[in-house]
C-alpha cells in the first residue's frame, strides 16, 4: 500500500507538469486546429531561461531565501517564453491558416528543431546537461507512508493555481469569451467585432507562460536540464491531451493527470507484471501505449471534442 501511495504521488506530480504543457496543446488547437508540436521546446526554453536567472541572482544576490529564487526565476522565464511562442505564431504559423494541415504540422517539427539548434549554440547553455540548483530543502514530508518533497508539493500548488486561473480566464473573462468565440468559429466571431489575430496571440501567449512554469518546477524536480528536454514531455503532454479530448481544456487537465498517474503506476508494477522482463527505464511506453488505445476505441477522448467542424 505504500508503494501505491508513493506511486500515486509520483503520478500525480508528473501528471500536473503534462497538464500544464497538455493545455497549450488543446489551447492552440481548440483557436486554430493546429498542433504545435514546437510546444515542448518552448517548456525547454522557460527551463533555460530559469536556470540564466537562478545564476545570475546567485552571483549578484547571494543568500536569497531559495523560495525567493524560484517565485524569481519563474516570473523572469514566463515573458521570454512568452515572447519566444507569440513569435512562433507571427513569423511560422500565421501565413499558413489557410494552407493544408500537412505545412503548419512539418513548419512546427522544422520550429522544434531550430530552437532546440539555438539553445545548443548558445554557449551559456551549450550541448551538455547542465545542474539546476536545488533550491528548497530536501527532507522529505510523509504523506500515508509516501514521501514528498517541498519542491514538489510546490509543484502541485502552483500547477492547481495555474489551471484554476485559466478556467476563470476562458470562463468569466472578456478575452475567454472572445477565445470560446473563435474556437467555434473565427469567421463569424471577426463579424461580431473579435479580433481574431489577437486572441490567437493571446491562445500562444498563456499556454507559454503555462509551459514556462512546468518547464522551471521540471529542472527544480530533476536537478537537471538539458537542450532536449522538451521533446519526451512534449510528445507526452500531446498523448494526454489527446487522452483528455483535445480542444477541451477540462479534458486536458484530466488527460494530463490521468497519463502521470499511469504513468508512474506503471513504473513501479511493470517489473512484477512482466516477472522482471522489462524494468522501470520502459515507463515511457506507457504513454504511447494510452495513445494508441485512445485513438483507437475513443479518438474524441475522455471529455469529448468541443470544438465544431469549420466548414
Amino acid at each position: 500500500m505504500e508503494t501505491f501511495v508513493q506511486q500515486i504521488l509520483n503520478g500525480l506530480v508528473l501528471g500536473s507538469m503534462y497538464a500544464l504543457v497538455a493545455l497549450g496543446y488543446t489551447m492552440v488547437y481548440g483557436v486554430l486546429n493546429l498542433i504545435n508540436f514546437a510546444h515542448g521546446d518552448v517548456l525547454m526554453i522557460g527551463a533555460m531561461v530559469g536556470l540564466s536567472i537562478l545564476q545570475l541572482l546567485e552571483h549578484y544576490f547571494p543568500g536569497l531565501p531559495g523560495f525567493v529564487q524560484l517565485a524569481v526565476a519563474i516570473l523572469g522565464a514566463i515573458p521570454v517564453a512568452m515572447l519566444v511562442n507569440v513569435l512562433i505564431e507571427r513569423i511560422a504559423y500565421r501565413r499558413l491558416r489557410n494552407a493544408p494541415r500537412l505545412a503548419p504540422l512539418i513548419t512546427a517539427i522544422g520550429v522544434s528543431i531550430l530552437l532546440q539548434t539555438f539553445v545548443m549554440a548558445m554557449p551559456w547553455w551549450g550541448r551538455s546537461p547542465l545542474p539546476f540548483p536545488q533550491l528548497l530543502s530536501s527532507d522529505p514530508i510523509m504523506l500515508g507512508g509516501a514521501m514528498i518533497s517541498q519542491t514538489q508539493v510546490l509543484l502541485l500548488v502552483l500547477a492547481a493555481l495555474a489551471m484554476v486561473g485559466l478556467v476563470l480566464l476562458v470562463e468569466r473573462t472578456k478575452m475567454g469569451r472572445a477565445m470560446r468565440a473563435v474556437a467555434e468559429n473565427p469567421r463569424v466571431a471577426g463579424l461580431m467585432g473579435v479580433d481574431s489575430n489577437s486572441v490567437i496571440v493571446a491562445t500562444f501567449a498563456i499556454g507559454a507562460a503555462l509551459a514556462a512554469v512546468a518547464g522551471v518546477m521540471w529542472g527544480a524536480n530533476y536537478a537537471s536540464i538539458t537542450f532536449t528536454m522538451g521533446v519526451l514531455p512534449g510528445l507526452k503532454a500531446f498523448c494526454a491531451a489527446v487522452l483528455g479530448g483535445i480542444g477541451n481544456i477540462y479534458g486536458a487537465m484530466i488527460g494530463g493527470l490521468l497519463l502521470g498517474i499511469i504513468e508512474a503506476l506503471g513504473a513501479g508494477y511493470i517489473g512484477d507484471l512482466t516477472g522482471g522482463f522489462l524494468g522501470s527505464h520502459y515507463q515511457d511506453i506507457f504513454a504511447f501505449v494510452v495513445l494508441i488505445l485512445v485513438l483507437t476505441l475513443r479518438p474524441s477522448g475522455i471529455m469529448g471534442e468541443r470544438v465544431a467542424d469549420r466548414a
